[in-house]
């Protein structure tokens, strides 16, 4: 028996669509954002999850509510799956981001937003303190955001910050699957959900693309 470990990112949204950075802004799905939910949630629902979080935005919590309604169980909020903030950035494009801040925008770090590691510790050690509360062979699902579930899995991997630029990024109502083995955490699946298509996120524009 195996704890495993559904990261799930939401699903899309009008800012996703333009391109603008969302960060801690508490944007909602759009009508496009609500169907993948719907569908994500079809589809997760054979594996029988037995614990549901999400981030307290609401296009990762709606996402997670979704799932919720057809396996029976309570979403909890965990501010700590918030997605990386993004300072004067959010709101913005990225042409908009590459035209203000050229060195800042090649780097992917806002003057003022959070440091990538900050955001690795901050979500790898969140999936680590709610997997511990499994039972031997529970599944928990986090709905969370592209970059912050990116680098929370990178952490949970144990993987060194050179290497963290090898996964890459998560599509909208896509998710990576963990299990816990005798060695710690394996990457069993990663933006799993649908056939490969560009990624709209927050993150990295290599990741992105």
């Amino acid at each position: 028996m195996s704890k495993r470990i559904v990261c799930l990112r939401h699903g899309q949204t009008l800012w996703n669509v333009e391109h603008r950075f969302q960060g801690h802004t508490d944007i909602p799905l759009d009508e496009t954002g609500i169907a993948q939910a719907a569908r994500a949630a079809s589809l997760l629902a054979a594996l029988r999850p037995t614990m549901i979080v999400s981030s307290d935005l609401r296009r990762a919590n709606d996402t997670a509510l979704a799932l919720a309604g057809i396996v029976g169980l309570d979403v909890s909020v965990d501010k700590d799956f918030r997605e990386r903030g993004g300072g004067a950035w959010e709101g913005l494009t990225r042409e908009e981001i590459a035209a203000r801040w050229p060195a800042e925008y090649v780097a992917w770090e806002a003057p003022d937003g959070e440091p990538v590691p900050d955001v690795a510790d901050r979500v790898g050690a969140a999936l680590r303190r709610w997997a511990g509360q499994l039972d031997g062979d529970g599944l928990l699902v986090v709905a969370s955001h592209g970059a912050a579930l990116r680098l929370g899995i990178a952490h949970l991997l144990g993987l060194p910050q050179e290497l963290w630029s090898a996964l890459g990024g998560l599509g909208n109502c896509s998710w990576s699957v963990l299990e816990e083995g005798r060695r710690g955490w394996r990457l069993l699946e990663h933006n799993a959900g649908t056939l490969p298509e560009p990624v709209n996120s927050d993150d990295t524009p290599e990741s992105a693309s």
